[in-house]
């Protein structure tokens, strides 16, 4: 699956799962971890955890492969690493304090409803 299909697929599990305040910033030209960042969150960790147990179920059943995850437990902020795509889920305290959107200003803010598709 390309960068942006991928992209493309975990934008929208989010979305169809309602998640909040979806952000894409492009990290190509700023660091070799990533091409892409996903940030979300959630409404409580529980929902935390459940938008993050449907991207990777979701991903998985079109042949993805499984992602590193990182902060399952507390679930405030989880990470799933699909290499090039890096996905933050986060309540909406943690995000607020950890502001990856701050850190990150000079990546590109890539508009979401480009990246969405029609299912759901």
């Amino acid at each position: 699956m390309e960068n942006k299909e991928l992209v493309s697929r975990i934008v929208t599990s989010l979305d169809k799962h309602k998640a909040e305040n979806i952000q894409i910033i492009g990290v190509t030209d700023l660091t070799s971890i990533a091409d892409y960042f996903v940030i979300a969150n959630g409404s409580s960790s529980t929902q935390v955890k459940s938008l993050t147990d449907y991207v990777q179920d979701e991903l998985e059943q079109e042949g993805g492969h499984p992602p590193r995850v990182e902060g399952y437990a507390s679930a405030s902020w989880v990470l799933l690493d699909y290499g090039s795509v890096v996905v933050h889920v986060f309540t909406q305290e943690a995000r607020s304090f950890y502001d990856l959107e701050r850190l990150w200003k000079d990546g590109r803010q890539l508009d979401v409803q480009e990246f969405l598709t029609n299912e759901g």
